[in-house]
């Protein structure tokens, strides 16, 4: 195995990927089995070279004072000797010594490099590319938009207009032509510069508390459902009043689990269907993008049928409500189990298709965080398909049937104005994820962590069963609210929808295509990635607007079960937490990949979720 070259610490010149430029860089560390040298530039941005992208400085140097051996004044004299002759006198011109030739050949190339710089400067100051300048540290405005572009494209026509002549009258063959072409080719390649993402290496930094950690956490969270479940069960669900634990025999049945899996595959069906359109995810580290079928809002209408359906035929739903504890235990068994066949498999996967933040070659920690990004039976995507339609869509499906139970229990005509404001509102949170359903490829679930023990988990069983725990609530403790307090808290809930779906459809319309002439009047921090970090609408206000919405929504949804117990406010208590530990992750990964742009970005936006506050 060959040894290593640079040493950490060493300051060396890296080149930029997909560039012919090379840049001041600092080797941080080398991963063996890659092969690849970690690299820190000025400005912060850290990227994985190969060993034969990197030079000392004193060889780039010294390369650098060859190249330029001839003198100015040379080159002033040859160019003006050079524009006072004929291109119609050929003769003369075959007399001519051959250092003028080559002096006039330098000429040209220096000003068809100069020009071809001057191009990829006018590419690398739209917002929708890189700008390399950043690289070097080099000041620049914190905010750009595309009058720049216009004022520096007219610079430039002096120089375009001589590049077209000297083509024009070129005194060369036509072959050294075509050589001149294949290098000019190969330096448009610096006109669409793109950052390659490193293939994912080994897992350094571990969250959620690393190895002992995720281990809590993966006995932890099935014991916090099913508590949370049996509190409600109580006429006294006070925290101090501690549940009596069932037996064990009684927490499972095939039939419910059989139920449990017939709702899976049918989800699973209408996934499947080939309506809806394809669209394109994010890049992956090797450059490759995913489809996926973007059909939420079918398979919801699709169930709600056959909800309906089972309705118009007397089927009880209240089965639901009688054996929820039986179906929470069925969905986190198979869970569990899909966890195993999601790590099994992930063993085999390439090393590109590892998610970045659960390669640490710890099993528990792997296993929890999840070990491949976007694991795959063909077409079928099962991270994607897990995140939006099994648990999301029961969460409706377990609100109705809680609303149906409460009618039937209480000896109700219509159901209590706390119930439906929380079926209400939850419908109305759900539906909006089904129909931005495109959104959810630009968040971190599907970007960045893989499908392991927490998003299954989460997913099939915390979402549905937790999400839900209002409407499970007010079945055995029913609250009434008046008139005036129900319009008060809906007002509520319309503020924290608008803050959260305004400043996600922002964000995404953004990343999608920042020059959207809708988007003109947002302004921006460039990155050296190519992307930029908006400061004006709802991310100059606060960091995560989104998330701020989130949470006003989600107190909104517990103030109908009144004040009586703090249990239906642990969904928003838990929310706030979530988040909150989110928005760290978030910081920390922005922070490695944006650099010094983040740092501005944050000097510029200083409050995290809630302003003046946090």
């Amino acid at each position: 195995m060959p040894g290593r070259k640079f040493a950490d610490g060493e300051v060396v010149m890296g080149r930029w990927p997909g560039s012919v430029l090379y840049y001041e860089v600092q080797v941080t560390s080398y991963d063996d089995v890659a092969h690849l040298y970690t690299v820190k530039y000025k400005d912060g941005t850290e990227l994985a070279l190969k060993e034969s992208d990197i030079r000392s400085q004193s060889s780039f140097k010294h390369r650098k004072s060859q190249s330029s051996s001839s003198s100015p004044s040379r080159r002033s004299s040859s160019r003006s000797r050079s524009r006072s002759r004929s291109p119609g006198r050929p003769a003369r011109g075959r007399r001519r010594s051959a250092s003028q030739s080559r002096e006039h050949k330098d000429d040209k190339k220096k000003i068809i490099q100069e020009t071809s710089l001057a191009l990829a400067v006018l590419v690398l100051f739209k917002p929708s590319e890189n700008n390399t300048k950043r690289y070097n540290g080099e000041p620049e405005s914190t905010e750009k938009n595309d009058t720049s572009c216009i004022i520096l494209e007219q610079k430039l026509k002096p120089d375009l207009e001589i590049k077209r002549v000297l083509e024009h009258y070129s005194l060369r063959s036509r072959k050294d032509d075509k050589k001149t072409e294949e290098i000019f080719s190969e330096k448009k390649t610096f006109l669409a510069v793109k950052p390659v993402e490193k293939v994912p290496s080994k897992t350094k930094e571990l969250e959620f508390g690393g190895r002992i950690g995720t281990f809590i956490l993966i006995l932890l969270l099935p014991a916090t459902v099913f508590y949370l479940l049996l509190m409600c069960k109580q006429d006294d669900p006070s925290l101090l009043n501690f549940p009596s634990l069932p037996a064990l025999e009684s927490l499972w049945e095939w039939r419910v689990f059989g139920v449990f899996l017939l709702w899976f595959f049918l989800q699973a069906m209408f996934y499947l269907l080939p309506i809806g359109k394809v669209v394109e995810g994010l890049p992956l580290s090797n450059g490759r993008k995913l489809q996926y079928r973007i059909n939420g809002c079918y398979a919801f209408l699709l169930t709600a049928a056959a909800i309906g359906a089972l309705l118009y035929f007397q089927f009880e739903l209240h089965y639901l409500y009688d054996h929820f504890m039986q179906f929470a235990v069925s969905a986190a068994a198979f869970s569990l189990a899909l966890s195993i066949y999601l790590y099994v498999r992930s063993l085999k996967a390439p090393e590109e298709d590892l998610a970045p933040g659960g390669n640490s070659g710890y099993f528990i920690y792997d296993f929890f965080t999840g070990h491949e990004l976007n694991p795959r039976i063909g077409s079928f995507d099962l991270k994607y398909f897990c995140e939006l339609r099994p648990g999301l869509i029961g969460w409706l499906v377990i609100n109705l049937a809680m609303l149906l139970a409460e009618m039937k229990i209480h000896n109700l005509s219509m159901p209590s104005l706390s119930m439906i404001l929380v079926n209400s509102f939850q419908l109305l949170y759900v539906v909006d994820a089904l129909w931005n359903e495109e959104a959810i490829l630009t968040t971190m679930d599907i970007t960045h962590d893989g499908f392991g023990f927490m998003l299954a988990f989460g997913d099939l069983v915390w979402v549905p069963f937790v999400y839900s725990l209002q409407a499970f609530y007010l079945v055995g403790h029913p609250t009434t609210i008046t008139w005036p307090v129900a319009a008060a808290i809906t007002v509520l809930n319309c503020v924290g929808y608008y803050i959260f779906r305004s400043a996600n459809s922002q964000k995404n319309n953004f990343r999608r295509n920042p020059a959207d002439p809708k988007l003109a009047n947002l302004k921006f921090i460039p990155t050296a990635t190519g992307k930029g970090l908006l400061v004006t609408g709802w991310w100059g206000f606060v960091r995560h607007p989104n998330y701020l919405g989130d949470i006003i929504m989600a107190l909104a949804w517990s103030l109908p079960c009144g004040f009586n117990h703090i249990l239906p406010y642990f969904y928003v208590i838990y929310f706030i937490c979530l988040l909150v530990h989110r928005e760290a992750r978030d910081e920390h990964h922005c922070k490695q990949k944006y650099g010094l742009a983040w740092e501005r970005y944050c000097q510029r936006v200083p409050y995290r979720i809630f302003p003046y506050i946090y």
